[in-house]
């Protein structure tokens, strides 16, 4: 078995000698196994382990196991306490859930605080077979169907190549004791009942199940790089970041904003496997995806969000943009000078004399504009654009909403949302901005004063 693991080890790339590695020791049979294993090996490790305190005595006699254990073999432990219910309580999860929160958060602190490589667990053959199995009862995708990984994360499994019976046999052979976790023995929960109820019924159908369903997800693994290889190839051609889109509005805060092309997401093979690659990590739920990819030939302007970010459906693309914190409402200006709106823009307003027989002159820069300082009338105020909000577009002799200005300009919806627009004291639109001043504000041949408009 020592041959196995060590082979196991090397094919995987799992553990190198010259760093340090931490060692989940409960007391159990894996855990003593694992331990004895890779000091055996001749790999640098120190054990760690943690009394949750949920079966009394019980609990301390596998604390004490594992100093004795330790002591023994010369193997520095570290222990913790948890008041396990307690944090169950607090967090509303399951005991079984918050032992593996608390265990792994205390791992991973004391894997930085001594430098370690990794935390090493005893998970075997049968360990990954239940996990099969549970998944696939809940529905899982096909990583699910894979088993437990030989390596995720700051965490290593050696082990994963041997039986539990193999395990056994090593601690015999040695003469080495174990405890058992009583718990174990009840069918109170999932794992459990898979382990003590189904697998028996499935080894009377086949007693080499699981090495048959292993084999099935050693099968799983290699589909797995096939899809994921082609997964690559559409995402590079389908995921586009993009920054603001209209001429010269770098004051659009949209510079985090990608796109997914649907001409691509279409006629890959299956649309809902790709959207659901790309939009899974950023929050968006299951069902949520569902209901992307069913809208996918709808109307365009539909909004999802997830709690760190939104998407919405714009012509052939789905835009996907973090959600930002939220920016004042509106920014009251009551005279000239300059005036910050958010972290990254500010305006600055002067008032220039002009001779009324110079010709009108526009700047081309669209954060630059001059308009008429005699029928402006003070404050002003500066905020997002809203519904119902209409305005004389330069060269026309009629209002237009803003919603049909944007949408002419083939601006999208984050893009409309995110559009400021400039009033004055008697709540007319003096500019959209970056986009167009109104009509009724521009400077002309009999203008003697001009308000001068940068932002910033």
């Amino acid at each position: 078995m020592l041959n196995k693991v060590r082979r196991f080890i090397a094919f995987e790339h799992l553990l190198q000698a010259d760093r340090l590695y931490l060692v989940a020791l409960s007391g159990g049979a894996d855990s003593v196994c694992l331990l004895l294993c890779l000091k055996e090996l001749g790999y640098r490790i120190e054990a760690v382990h943690c009394n949750f305190h949920l079966r009394g005595e019980e609990s301390q006699r596998d604390e004490q196991y594992c100093q004795e254990l330790c002591v023994r073999e010369n193997i520095p432990l570290h222990k913790a306490h948890f008041d396990t219910k307690t944090y169950a309580a607090q967090h509303k999860v399951s005991i079984e859930m918050a032992a593996r929160s608390l265990r792994y958060r205390y791992f991973f602190q004391l894997k930085e605080t001594l430098a370690a490589d990794a935390v090493c667990t005893g998970h075997h053959k049968e360990d990954s077979v239940e996990t099969i199995l549970i998944n696939l009862v809940r529905g899982t995708g096909l990583n699910g169907l894979m088993g437990i990984r030989p390596r995720k994360g700051g965490v290593v499994r050696p082990l994963l190549c041997v039986t539990r019976q193999e395990i056994e046999q090593y601690l015999r052979s040695r003469s080495v004791s174990f405890v058992t976790d009583s718990t174990n023995l009840v069918d109170d929960v999932v794992r459990n009942k898979i382990r003590l109820n189904i697998l028996p019924q499935l080894a009377e159908i086949n007693p080499s199940v699981n090495d048959a369903v292993l084999t099935a997800a050693n099968h799983l693994s290699e589909v797995d790089a096939i899809v994921r290889d082609s997964l690559n190839m559409a995402l590079d051609k389908a995921v586009r970041p993009i920054g603001s889109t209209g001429p010269g509005n770098s004051f659009y805060p949209l510079e985090h904003t990608f796109k997914i092309d649907l001409k691509v997401v279409r006629h890959f093979p299956s649309p809902a496997y790709l959207l659901f690659h790309i939009l899974k990590p950023l929050g968006f739920t299951p069902s949520q995806i569902a209901e992307v990819t069913a809208h996918l030939e709808g109307q365009p302007g539909q909004v999802w969000a997830s709690s760190t970010h939104e998407l919405t459906h714009d012509r052939d693309s789905l835009l996907v943009m973090p959600v930002v914190a939220e920016k004042p409402r509106e920014l009251v200006i009551p005279e000239t000078g300059r005036y910050v709106y958010d972290d990254g823009l500010s305006i600055r307003l002067t008032k220039e004399n002009r001779s009324p027989a110079s010709s009108p002159s526009f700047s081309r820069n669209p954060a630059i504009v001059d308009l008429d300082a005699s029928s402006i009338r003070f404050p002003l105020t500066l905020r997002r654009t809203a519904e119902g909000d209409r305005f004389m577009p330069l060269g026309m002799s009629g209002t237009q909403l803003v919603s049909d200005f944007l949408t002419n300009l083939k601006r999208n919806r984050f893009e409309k949302r995110s559009q400021l627009v400039l009033l004055d004291a008697s709540g007319v639109i003096l500019w959209l901005l970056g986009l167009r001043i109104s009509e009724c504000f521009k400077v002309s041949s009999h203008t003697t004063s001009c308000l001068h408009i940068e932002l910033l």
